[in-house]
């Protein structure tokens, strides 16, 4: 059996998620279901992580398995010309049978653009998210500090997750202008259902002025979610890329 690699783009606006739902527009049911009718084989693909509805993605990655023998530049050109106009793939490519899109990773970067600015944009409007209060970029950069490092992140998740083990190390986290827009990149080793949408809107709200500079120490102390800020939409959010090395 072959191991085919899919770095994969898409606008999540139109989608209810990543993951495949009965009745439901997903990303993993319109690629397995070009894979089918290309390939003439039921397949199910992995994907590094499950993005939400509304959520994009730059370089999100996902791995299938298949005994056919079309080259991968065949296969690309095929899924690109049938493939719906709001997901690309970006490439594809054979790698070890070992591999796995999800449990290979060891680290994945994600990105929050916020439009800083009294009214929105109408190219923009599902790829940002308005918020029109002025920012303290440095205060956010100090409280942002705090979340560098392994901590136990179970006030940073959604209150409908039930996973057990909460604890996650952040590797980078940096917050820019560009104009009228405020961009936070974040990376680490893996990430809590909502836990970035939680962690921008609580710099958010720590920027305004809404909530204290040491909020995020407490939350770690209390593991209080009712401490921490709103949760961002999902508009604002794109997986950017999965590193395996």
């Amino acid at each position: 059996m072959r191991n085919i690699k899919l770095t994969i783009e898409y606008d999540g606006t139109n989608f209810h998620g990543w993951q495949k739902q009965p009745g439901l527009r997903t990303v993993q049911e319109e690629i397995e279901e070009c894979l089918l009718a290309i390939l003439k084989e039921n397949i199910t693909i992995s994907g590094a992580g499950r993005t939400d509805a509304g959520v994009h993605a730059i370089g999100q990655v996902a791995n299938f398995y298949t005994d056919k023998t079309i080259k991968c530049e065949e296969l690309y050109m095929a899924i690109n010309s049938i493939i719906p106009k709001d997901i690309t793939i970006l490439n594809v490519e054979e790698v070890d049978e070992n591999f796995h899109a999800r449990k290979s990773a060891k680290a994945k970067h994600y990105r929050y653009v916020i439009n800083n600015f009294k009214i929105h944009s109408a190219l923009n409007v599902n790829r940002e998210y308005v918020f029109k209060y002025n920012l303290d970029l440095e205060i956010m950069k100090m409280a942002a500090n705090d979340l560098i490092g392994k901590h136990d992140f179970y006030a940073f998740k959604s209150a409908s997750s039930d996973i057990e083990n909460t604890e996650r190390e952040i590797y980078d986290i940096s917050i820019n202008r560009v104009g009228t827009r405020v961009i936070i990149d974040i990376m680490g080793n893996g990430f809590l259902h909502n836990m970035v949408r939680i962690i921008v809107g609580t710099l958010l709200d720590i920027g305004s002025g809404k909530l204290d500079v040491c909020t995020i120490k407490n939350m770690f102390e209390t593991k209080d979610r009712t401490l921490g800020g709103q949760t961002v939409p999902g508009c604002g959010l794109y997986m950017v890329e999965v590193i395996y090395n």
